[in-house]
């Protein structure tokens, strides 16, 4: 039955959600035509074939055809599928585990929730499968180059709790990073810029205007031409901390996207990005215990840097 707070009608498969599409408020003809149009990477007989086996329905749970026409506003679900996703060699670890939350230790080049060419590799689907939690979902996400800790939901009725407590600043997060040294750059320092989408494929830059986003910044070690940093981001924008060192002549060693992009071949992991989700800390607002979590994962020993 079609419940309208909850209106995932398809079930979980494989540790995967049903993806979702909304019919735009203007449009007419046949659902198979706009499915193929706004979904392109889909062919036409891929549809048909989903449809055949029941696997694309509406918000009310009723399987659409080749002949169902197109409804405006009406949501409809179906499997996302990947024709080869290529296994990552790298393990997540769990650090916690309680009725409410998941704590997990990301590796590098893990993506948390599925997007692109990941799917079934992405930390969030491995951990629905290995804990057999069907209403894991994660609070907040890091970037899929960045290695260390990832807070989970474990049941939709306590989520929203944890959840404000990233939109109100309440988790202090911690990272490290390895990056060039400039001896002219006066640290500590706290940087607060303006950080705004670039307009290139889904990097950020900084523009004139209003601070949006705020990071502590401090030296931990320095050896020749590289450094170890502290990062304490207060806002959580996106890319947030790898575009403001970056702006500070400090890219991050084994960043792909700035100050340029330059993607690696496909299955190379030699060159992990540098950045460290460290520490979260905060008090649970289920249990009202103190939390304190700290990666087990580490990042490269300036030793082993080419001195500059």
């Amino acid at each position: 039955m079609h419940n309208p707070h909850d209106p995932r009608v398809l079930p979980m498969r494989e540790g995967v959600s049903p993806s979702c599409v909304v019919l735009p408020s203007i449009g007419a003809g046949l659902l198979l035509d706009f499915l193929s149009t706004r979904l392109p990477a889909v062919p036409r007989a891929d549809w048909l074939r989903r449809m055949a086996a029941g696997e694309v329905v509406d918000e009310h749970g009723v399987p659409a055809g080749a002949g169902t026409p197109f409804t405006p506003g009406l949501r409809y679900y179906y499997y996302r599928e990947l024709a080869h996703e290529a296994p990552l060699p790298f393990d997540e670890a769990v650090l916690f585990q309680d009725e409410h939350i998941v704590v997990a230790d990301k590796p590098h080049f893990m993506p948390v929730v599925p997007a692109g060419r990941y799917l079934q590799q992405t930390l969030l689907v491995r951990l629905r499968r290995r804990l057999g939690l069907s209403e894991l979902s994660p609070v907040h996400r890091i970037d899929a180059g960045t290695a260390g800790l990832v807070l989970l939901s474990v049941q939709r009725a306590t989520r929203g709790r944890y959840q404000a407590l990233f939109r109100d600043r309440a988790v202090r997060k911690v990272y490290e990073a390895i990056a060039p040294w400039r001896a002219d750059l006066p640290l500590p320092r706290v940087q607060q810029t303006r950080l705004e989408e670039s307009g290139h494929f889904f990097r950020m830059h900084e523009v004139p205007g209003t601070p949006n986003a705020v990071t502590s910044i401090e030296v931990i070690e320095h050896l020749g031409g590289y450094a170890r940093y502290r990062l304490e981001p207060v806002t959580g924008r996106r890319h947030q901390l790898r575009v403001q060192m970056a702006a500070l002549g400090l890219p991050l060693v084994g960043d792909t996207l700035y100050p340029e992009v330059n993607d690696p071949a496909p299955g190379d992991y030699s060159n992990p990005l540098q950045l460290l989700a460290q520490t979260l800390a905060f008090d649970d607002p289920v249990t009202t215990q103190r939390r304190h979590f700290t990666s087990a994962l580490r990042l490269r020993p300036l030793a082993s840097l080419r001195q500059a």
